[in-house]
């Protein structure tokens, strides 16, 4: 139990079904680590968000590890060279991640300290089904949804049991590293951060405690209530699976033993999809490393992208007129987090009707989500343009009105995120514009001061971006 084993902690920022952490625990003396390489992630370090949502992971972490982990910044080969040095470690642990820079650098990493004769593995972390565990039967990847869940992911071997965490962990006591403020995830000039967390429990017992209350109240109707952003049904779990406060087996193994126990299967079965799309999402990842900068589809190289900053400035600020695109993205700004059918709907605003390039809202997106995934991010936003695998065709343009009335229509979210629309009757709240002088008058709102006009006419613009798609096809 003299042995001295590195356990790397990346994106499984917990205790509990950590096949890494349980492995070294059984061999010996464990020496906790983070290191927070921006060298090696270059453009696709974390944003302002997530390095928000990482502060607070950590702190968790490091308190449920007795103040024992260690945390560094900079090159991690360098690091754990160093750190392998000065403790004569005998083992290097981790969970694997999908990313490509990632996986890159870990490649480098395994091999160079195998060769020093260091024990170094790696271990499924992050992933129901790894990605070369589902293929078809020809051995190539799956490009369409369905097929790779329905005949892919549920014919392949089931997912396994999570682990508890380890009875007793004997930790190297913290002597090196850097202090947590010393990684400067918090901004420090402006504190625009505070009432973001605040909506949060950013723990691990806050991931199981959400687990809990979505299971208890939110699994039934689901597969229905979860398009809705007023109610309840979406499960706020993706920065804490993101960040790995709760392991997605956790999740299935929860929600498949509640659904069964109280008979929603219909419910179920459209949850564990959703967790099935996250994984489809890192497959795509792995087998087509260019996705966060190039369409799959190559004929999108040539699409006739607009440039117009006031356009994205208003998106951004939720300022557009279009009251549940600009609901969905004060939510984004205030919350860290936005409801996925409002997601959808602010997609197909940004580029279609905008016609602005999806990788511009891909990189809003990535700054300013807590769940913030180089996979998940870029295989929605393309699924959204049009230009991805098994994507939503070009031609499917979601209109936020008539969006918003069906998913919201009483306008209670967006009474929540656009307070001066807060007095409008529930006939004028989807559409402002639309409402008598008097109506908006009565309400002290004046279109264009308390709130902006349209900034595109939808009609117009739909048809502006079907004729662009048309000579695409040409």
């Amino acid at each position: 139990m003299n042995k001295v084993n590195i356990v790397w902690f990346r994106q499984d920022l917990r205790l509990a079904d950590n096949p890494a952490l349980q492995y070294a625990a059984q061999c010996g003396t464990v020496l906790p680590i983070y290191i927070l390489d921006d060298e090696a992630a270059a453009q696709w370090k974390m944003g302002a968000a997530s390095r928000v949502w990482l502060h607070s992971a950590l702190q968790d972490l490091n308190d449920q590890l007795d103040g024992c982990l260690q945390v560094f910044q900079g090159n991690a080969a360098e690091i754990l060279a160093q750190l392998i040095a000065d403790y004569d470690v005998k083992g290097l642990y981790w969970g694997r991640c999908y990313e490509p820079w990632r996986m890159a650098r870990d490649c480098t990493i395994k091999e160079r300290f195998l060769q020093q004769g260091v024990d170094v593995r790696s271990f499924n972390h992050s992933l129901l089904w790894e990605p070369w565990e589902v293929q078809k039967k020809d051995g190539t990847p799956y490009k369409v949804f369905t097929p790779y869940f329905r005949k892919g992911c549920l014919n392949a071997a089931p997912p396994r049991s999570p682990l508890p965490a380890p009875d007793t962990i004997s930790l190297v006591q913290k002597d090196k590293g850097l202090a947590l403020d010393d990684l400067s995830l918090l901004p420090r000039k402006v504190d625009w951060y505070s009432d973001m967390v605040a909506h949060w429990d950013i723990s691990e017992e806050g991931a199981h405690n959400r687990l809990d209350a979505f299971l208890c109240d939110g699994l039934s109707h689901y597969k229905t209530g979860r398009d809705c952003p007023a109610q309840d049904n979406t499960s706020r779990l993706a920065p804490y699976l993101h960040f790995g406060q709760i392991s997605p087996h956790q999740v299935w193994a929860a929600a498949r033993s509640y659904g069964q126990a109280h008979h929603l299967d219909r419910d179920l079965d459209h949850f564990c999809s959703e967790l099935a799309w996250r994984e489809f999402s890192h497959s795509l990842l792995y087998y087509n490393a260019h996705i966060p900068e190039q369409p799959l589809q190559e004929k999108f190289n040539d699409f006739p992208w607009l440039e117009n900053t006031q356009h994205v400035s208003a998106w951004q600020s939720g300022r557009t007129g279009y009251p549940i695109i600009d609901a969905g993205m004060r939510e984004l700004w205030q919350t860290g987090y936005m409801h996925n059918r409002v997601r959808m709907i602010v997609a197909s605003f940004l580029v279609k009707n905008l016609m602005i390039p999806w990788q511009d809202g891909e990189g809003w997106f990535w700054d300013c989500l807590f769940d913030a995934d180089l996979a998940n991010n870029s295989a929605s936003w393309q699924w959204v343009a049009g230009c991805g695998a098994d994507a939503a065709p070009y031609f499917r343009i979601f209109n936020p009105v008539t969006q918003s009335e069906k998913f919201d229509p009483s306008g209670d979210y967006i009474r929540r995120y656009v307070p001066e629309l807060a007095g409008l009757p529930d006939k004028y709240i989807h559409k402002p514009w639309m409402a008598p002088m008097d109506i908006l008058k009565q309400h002290s709102i004046v279109l264009g001061v308390q709130y902006p006009r349209p900034i595109v006419d939808l009609k117009s613009t739909r048809e502006r971006a079907l004729s662009a798609f048309k000579e695409l096809g040409r």
